[in-house]
C-alpha cells in the first residue's frame, strides 16, 4: 500500500482539499508524520511556491494513514498527536503566506526568512503563543498592525526588507528581547520604542536614520545597539543614561564628535569609525571604565588626550587613517592592550617600519620614550612639514632631516616646480601631495625614483596612473584613495617592492588585474569602489597578502575558493550585496569567514 501511495503522489487526499493542484513539490508524508509527533516541521529549501493546504491543516485533518487499513502500533496513535509549535519555511519561493496560518495557534517559532514575501497576513496577530518570528531577507514594504498583538514575542527579525516605516504601536511588543531592522529604508523610529523595556539587542544598521529619538534611553535592558551606516549627525544626550549598554556601533555615520556616556559604566565596545570626528575629548573617555574595544578609524582626529590611559581595560584601539601627528607615550602603559592600529596617520615621532612590527613592539617603543622624556612625556615633537608652513613655502628642514617633501591641503592644480627644484640631491623617502586638486601625476616625480618609498596622492582628482609613477622602483607604500581612478596600467607590475596600496573611494568596477602580479603586496585597500568580482586562484598566489579590504563594493557573490587564501589575516567584505556569507558569519572575523568559505567549496 505504501508503494502504491508513493507512486500516485498527485492523487487528491481525503480531507486535504485540492492537494493535486499544489504548485511545487508536495510535502512528503513521512515529514508530516514525524511533525505530528515532534511538533516541529522543517520545510526549508524545498522550492515551494506556496505552502500546501495540508500543512496549515496538519493538526485538524485526519492523517492519511488512518484511511489505510493499517494496524497502528502504540507509537503511531495519530489521535495523540502534538500541536505544531515550530514551522520553518525558510529559503523557498513564497510570495505570500495564507491567512490559514491561524489554524496553527500553538506555534512558538515561525521562520520564513529568505523568501519573496511582499506582505504578511493579518492572521499572524492571532498566534498568541509566538515567541520567535523571522521574516528577514524578503521584500516586505510594511508590517500589519495586527502583529503588534503578539505580546509574548521575544525575537523579531526583519532585516533585509524594504520597510520605510513601522507601525506606531510597536511598543506593544513588550516581551521583545531581540529586534533586527537592519538593511531597510527606515527614516525614523516610532517613539513607542521607549516601551520596549525588555529589549536586549536592537539592530538599526544600514537604514536612512537622521536621528534617534531621545525616548530610546528608556530601554533599560538594552545591551547592544547597532546604528552602523545611517545618516546620524548627533546621538541624543539621553543615550548617556543607558546603564546596561555594552556594545554601541555608530560606524559610517556623519558624527562630528563622540557622545559623552557618563552612565555607561558597562560599555565594553564603542565602534565609531568612518565618521567625521575631529576632536577626542577627555570627557568622552573618562567614564568608560569597562571599555575593551575603541574603534575610531577613518575619522579626522588630530590628537589623542592623555586621559586615554584611564581606559585600563582597553584591549583594542583602532586609530588608523586619522590626522594624528602625536601620541601620548603613556599609551604604552595600558595593561591589557593587545591591538593598536595607527597606520595612515601623519605620525612624525614614530617611524613607519616600527608601525609594521605590530602592537607589542610599538607599545615597547612608547614605554621606552616615557623614560627618555622624564617628567614631560608629551612635549611637542620638533616642528616639521606637518605643521603649517610659516613664512617659507618650502620646508628645507623637512627635506634634509626628515627626507619628506610635502605639499598638501593647498587645493593646488599642479605641484610648483620649485618644490622639485628644492630637493636637489637630497634623498627624499616620503612625498605627501594629498588633498589638492591634481588631475594628473606630476611627471617630475620620476626624479625621486632612487629614494622614494612612500607616496601619498590621496584626495585629488587623478583619473589615471602615469608611466613615470611605474618607474618608482623603491616604492613600498602608495596611497591614492579618494580619486577618480577606474583602472591601473599593466606597467605597475614593475613596482616589485610595493607592500601597501590604498585605492579606496575610487571608481574601479573590476579588481585591477595588475595587483595580482605584484607579489610583495601585503595590504590592498579597495573599499568603496564598484568591484564586482575577485579571482581567488590569483589571490592565493599572493603569499604575502595579509589584509584585503573590499567593503562597500558590488560583490554579488564571494567565491568559496577564497577560503583557501589562509594567509589573509584581515578580510573585510561588509557592505556588499552578496547574500552569503551572512552578516552573522562576517561578524565572527576573518578566520571564521575563511573557514565557512572552505566548507562551501564543491568537492
Amino acid at each position: 500500500a505504501a508503494a502504491a501511495r508513493r507512486a500516485r503522489p498527485g492523487q487528491p487526499r481525503s480531507g486535504f482539499g485540492r492537494a493535486a493542484e499544489e504548485p511545487g513539490p508536495a510535502v512528503p508524508q513521512g515529514l508530516l508524520r514525524a511533525a505530528r509527533k515532534s511538533g516541529q516541521l522543517n520545510l526549508a529549501g524545498r522550492g515551494l511556491g506556496q505552502v500546501p493546504q495540508h500543512v496549515w491543516r496538519i493538526n485538524l485533518d485526519t492523517p492519511e494513514e488512518a484511511h489505510q487499513n493499517l494496524s497502528f502500533g502504540a507509537a503511531d496513535r495519530w489521535w495523540e498527536q502534538t500541536d505544531l509549535t515550530k514551522l520553518i519555511l525558510a529559503s523557498n519561493k513564497l510570495q505570500l503566506l495564507s491567512e490559514d496560518i491561524k489554524l496553527l495557534p500553538a506555534l512558538t517559532v515561525l521562520d520564513v526568512h529568505d523568501n519573496q514575501l511582499t506582505s504578511l497576513p493579518s492572521a499572524l496577530g492571532q498566534l498568541e503563543n509566538l515567541q520567535k518570528l523571522d521574516v528577514s531577507h524578503n521584500k516586505l514594504k510594511s508590517i500589519p498592525e495586527e502583529l503588534m498583538q503578539l505580546s509574548h514575542l521575544k525575537s523579531l527579525l526583519l532585516q533585509h526588507n524594504e520597510l520605510s516605516d513601522l507601525p506606531d504601536g510597536f511598543g506593544q511588543l513588550v516581551s521583545l528581547e531581540e529586534l533586527d531592522l537592519s538593511n531597510n529604508h527606515l527614516t525614523d523610529i516610532p517613539t513607542s520604542f521607549a516601551l520596549l523595556i525588555n529589549l536586549v539587542r536592537l539592530n538599526l544598521a544600514c537604514n536612512q536614520l537622521k536621528n534617534l529619538p531621545a525616548d530610546i534611553s528608556a530601554m533599560k535592558s538594552l545591551r547592544q545597539l547597532d546604528c552602523t551606516k545611517n545618516y546620524l549627525e548627533t546621538v541624543p544626550a539621553e543615550l548617556a543614561s543607558m546603564a546596561s549598554l555594552e556594545q554601541l556601533y555608530l560606524r559610517k555615520n556623519k558624527l562630528r564628535s563622540l557622545p559623552e556616556l557618563p552612565s555607561c559604566k558597562l560599555l565594553k565596545e564603542l565602534h565609531a569609525g568612518e565618521n567625521q570626528i575631529e576632536i577626542l575629548n577627555a570627557e568622552n573617555l573618562k567614564h568608560l571604565n569597562s571599555l575593551s574595544v575603541l574603534e575610531l578609524r577613518d575619522n579626522k582626529i588630530k590628537s589623542v588626550p592623555d586621559e586615554i590611559t584611564l581606559l585600563q581595560k582597553l584591549e583594542r584601539l583602532d586609530l588608523a587613517n586619522n590626522d594624528i601627528s602625536r601620541l601620548p607615550y603613556t599609551l604604552g602603559n595600558l595593561p591589557q592592550l593587545k591591538f593598536l592600529a595607527l597606520e595612515g596617520n601623519p605620525l612624525r615621532t614614530i617611524r613607519r617600519d616600527l608601525l609594521q612590527k605590530g602592537t607589542q613592539e610599538l607599545l615597547k617603543y612608547l614605554r621606552s620614550k616615557i623614560q627618555d622624556d622624564g617628567p614631560s612625556p608629551n612635549e611637542e615633537p620638533p616642528v616639521t612639514a606637518m605643521t603649517l608652513p610659516s613664512e617659507s613655502r618650502i620646508n628645507m628642514h623637512a627635506i634634509t632631516s626628515l627626507k619628506l617633501l610635502e605639499y598638501s591641503e593647498k587645493q593646488a592644480a599642479v605641484i610648483p616646480d620649485e618644490m622639485f627644484n628644492a630637493v636637489r640631491s637630497n634623498p627624499v623617502a616620503t612625498v605627501n601631495f594629498s588633498k589638492n586638486q591634481l588631475t594628473a601625476i606630476p611627471a617630475r616625480i620620476v626624479e625621486l625614483k632612487d629614494s622614494l618609498c612612500d607616496l601619498n596622492f590621496g584626495f585629488n582628482k587623478i583619473s589615471s596612473i602615469s608611466s613615470e609613477l611605474c618607474m618608482l622602483h623603491k616604492l613600498t607604500h602608495l596611497d591614492i584613495r579618494n580619486n577618480f581612478l577606474t583602472s591601473l596600467p599593466e606597467e605597475m607590475e614593475a613596482l616589485t617592492t610595493l607592500q601597501v596600496i590604498n585605492l579606496s573611494f575610487n571608481r574601479f568596477k573590476v579588481f585591477p588585474g595588475v595587483l595580482y602580479r605584484i607579489l610583495a603586496l601585503e595590504t590592498i585597500l579597495l573599499s568603496n569602489n564598484q568591484v564586482g568580482s575577485i579571482d581567488p586562484l590569483q589571490l592565493k598566489k599572493m603569499e604575502k597578502l595579509g589584509t584585503l579590504d573590499l567593503q562597500n563594493n558590488d560583490l554579488l557573490q564571494v567565491p568559496p575558493e577564497l577560503g583557501n587564501c589562509e594567509n589573509l589575516r584581515t578580510l573585510l567584505l561588509e557592505g556588499n550585496p552578496f547574500r552569503t556569507p551572512r552578516a552573522a558569519i562576517l561578524a565572527k572575523g576573518t578566520a571564521a569567514v575563511l573557514e565557512y568559505l572552505r566548507s562551501r567549496i564543491p568537492t
